[in-house]
């Protein structure tokens, strides 16, 4: 009696509970006739700065508009596990914890519109696996990462608009049609909305699928808003996107050497393709199961272009199939397929049976048969006990009890016949060995070499016109990077391309059941690169011309150089003798003294004078160019 008081209480106080509503929010009930009904919760008080934590279980949708609240917890909403409606707009929301939506399994809509959120947590959407529609519009989002691609893989209705976004990540359009690759559907139900209007997006290649959708007439992808606008660069600001047109922005093209290749079982398989696109694409090959193939090599000779070969060692029938090589860039992907058949079978020694003796006491024949494709040579085996042989043959025979005596002959004659046809038939194969041996390819020979071909040619001495040859070449000692080629003896030539300039390689020529080893090989080198060798005789030239005009002009300054180092030795000797001009000398013509023995025509006489010596001869007007001495009352003169 007294559990069912408690029971009953314990149902009071639940019937209470469940309709119990948060002071600050409006709690509405919407009934049915059967009872049921769904309930929705109100919370638009301004004054309300936290989430309420006491909402009714059962509520299907809560709203939380234009209040103060500035932050969503972890497991804020966790014991409401039949929300499916979720609205927190209009509010002051800066930081959304990445648990915040833990355990809101069968949610369809989340609305954080018209808040102040700059990073979304986008991981916390896997707690939503029933997520249908996801509204960010009129935030401060910048960005949105690549790790938030899958969590976005079932969303049909996403509005990121009126944020801050500039670009978006390449993978994001893939996940949508037509570039995932799913056929496209007419269903309205199958649509998916975007909603990117007003942001300051940067037009370059990194958006062009999302460029290329807005140009689509048709397409399963809808934008709310068909005239988004480019933010940048300058040349593209404030144009549609349906009108603009990117610079530098291709998609991937994927080319093959071949489509379909058959090789010989336990050969080795080399596979090229060549990509071109910009930015430069990414290579990478496939199987046919989507499997990766990790043994390739690739590399990019110039921007825009890259080639990848993926090597196969040794192929076996479990390796045919068909292969893909993929090209991806941020504009787009492209790839073409190659089909590889494995033809042949392997051949496996098998050692002989050892023959068995067996005893008895009557005489009987045992007869052992090998298998049929395996060159054997029948034995005997004879042991000393009387009524006992063994025998092994090529042809299995009925046993057949003989006497002893003539079951002995009857064997040896058997042996010697048998011996002598597989001798004839050894002989016979032998023969034909040594005619196929004969039959080989000779002359091998490299004529016509360029920076980045050769052509081989070679000689089929007996072979047939269709049998099939393998070329194989490589850089010499670099095994790894072989190339195959396939033709036939009668072609007499190829035309190897694709080679570096400047390089060795070695070319071998392979015919088909050919001895192992005796295959002919021949090395060659390319020639150098025609524009370098133009560029090296060009330098040549003007390095030629600079000598021929810098050597003279050497000369002269050497020549100049020594000069004025002799003139500068003869520099004293030039002074003296420029004194010595610079200077002449003067004499004294004065009256002789009157004799009566002298001669009555010598009336003046010579003196030197020591200060005439050191008169300039522009000194005239000095005190010494005067009249300096008297005799006889007579005056003296300076004469020059």
């Amino acid at each position: 009696m007294r559990r069912l008081l408690f029971v009953h209480v314990f149902l009071c106080c639940l019937s209470m509970a469940r309709p119990f509503c948060p002071s600050q929010c409006t709690c509405v009930f919407h009934g049915r006739t059967d009872g049921t009904g769904t309930r929705s919760v109100l919370c638009n008080d301004p004054d309300m700065s936290d989430i309420p934590v006491n909402v009714p279980v059962d509520t299907i949708k809560l709203r939380i508009e234009k209040t103060a609240v500035r932050r969503i917890p972890t497991e804020a909403f966790y014991y409401l596990m039949d929300l499916r409606y979720l609205w927190i707009t209009y509010n002051s929301i800066t930081s959304v914890d990445t648990g915040s939506f833990y355990n809101l399994k069968v949610l369809h809509e989340l609305r954080l519109d018209g808040n102040m959120i700059s990073m979304f947590p986008w991981e916390s959407l896997k707690e939503m696996p029933r997520l249908k529609t996801l509204d960010l519009h009129n935030n401060r989002l910048t960005n949105v990462p690549t790790e938030a691609i899958p969590y976005l893989l079932n969303i049909t209705y996403l509005d990121l608009s009126s944020n801050k976004l500039t670009t978006l990540p390449s993978d994001l359009m893939d996940i949508w049609p037509p570039f995932n690759g799913a056929p496209v559907s007419t269903n309205a139900s199958q649509k998916i909305v975007l909603g990117l209007q007003d942001n300051p997006w940067f037009c370059d290649c990194k958006i062009s699928k999302l460029i290329e959708i807005s140009k689509m007439a048709d397409t399963p992808v809808v934008l709310m808003d068909l005239f988004l606008t480019c933010g940048g660069p300058e040349n593209l600001a404030g144009v549609l996107f349906q009108r603009a047109e990117l610079d530098n922005c291709a998609k991937p093209s994927v080319m093959t050497s071949a489509t379909k290749i058959t090789s010989p079982l336990g050969s080795n398989v080399l596979l090229r393709c060549d990509a071109t696109g910009f930015p430069t694409p990414t290579l990478y090959w496939a199987k046919s199961d989507g499997s990766l193939v990790n043994n390739t090599v690739q590399e990019s000779p110039g921007e825009g272009v890259r080639w990848s070969i993926m090597s196969l060692h040794g192929i076996l029938y479990k390796d045919a199939g068909n292969y893909s090589c993929k090209a991806k860039n941020v504009a787009g992907n492209a790839e073409a397929t190659i089909s590889l058949s494995v033809a042949g079978t392997i051949s496996t020694t098998i050692p002989p049976v050892r023959p068995s003796i067996v005893t008895g006491p009557t005489s009987q024949g045992t007869t052992i048969t090998p298998p049929t494709d395996i060159p054997y040579t029948p034995l005997l085996t004879s042991t000393g006990l009387p009524k006992t042989s063994t025998t092994l043959s090529a042809v299995p025979k009925k046993p057949k009890t003989t006497p002893s005596n003539g079951l002995q002959k009857g064997s040896l004659k058997q042996t010697k016949n048998q011996q002598g046809g597989n001798g004839r038939k050894l002989a016979a194969d032998e023969k034909s060995k040594k005619s196929d041996a004969s039959k080989s390819v000779k002359d091998l020979r490299i004529v016509e070499e360029t920076s980045d071909s050769a052509v081989l040619l070679w000689t089929a001495n007996g072979l047939p016109n269709d049998s099939p040859l393998t070329v194989v070449y490589s850089p010499y000692d670099e095994d790894d990077v072989k190339r195959t080629e396939e033709t036939n003896a009668g072609s007499g030539k190829m035309l190897l391309e694709g080679l570096s300039s400047g390089m060795r390689y070695s070319v071998c020529l392979i015919a088909k059941r050919s001895d192992a080893g005796k295959d002919p090989c021949i090395d060659f080198y390319t020639l150098d690169n025609v524009e370098d060798g133009g560029m090296n005789r060009l330098f040549m030239i003007i390095s030629g011309i600079a000598c021929a005009l810098v050597l003279p002009l050497i000369a002269l300054l050497i020549y100049k150089i020594l000069a004025l180092y002799c003139k500068g030795s003869n520099t004293a000797l030039d002074e003296d003798e420029l004194e010595k001009e610079s200077y002449v000398k003067f004499e004294t013509i004065s009256m002789k003294q009157r004799t009566l023995t002298s001669h009555p025509t010598e009336l003046w006489a010579r003196r030197p004078t020591n200060e005439s010596e050191r008169m300039l001869l522009c000194s005239r007007s000095s005190i010494d160019s005067q009249m300096t001495y008297k005799s006889d009352s007579s005056r003296s003169e300076y004469l020059c």
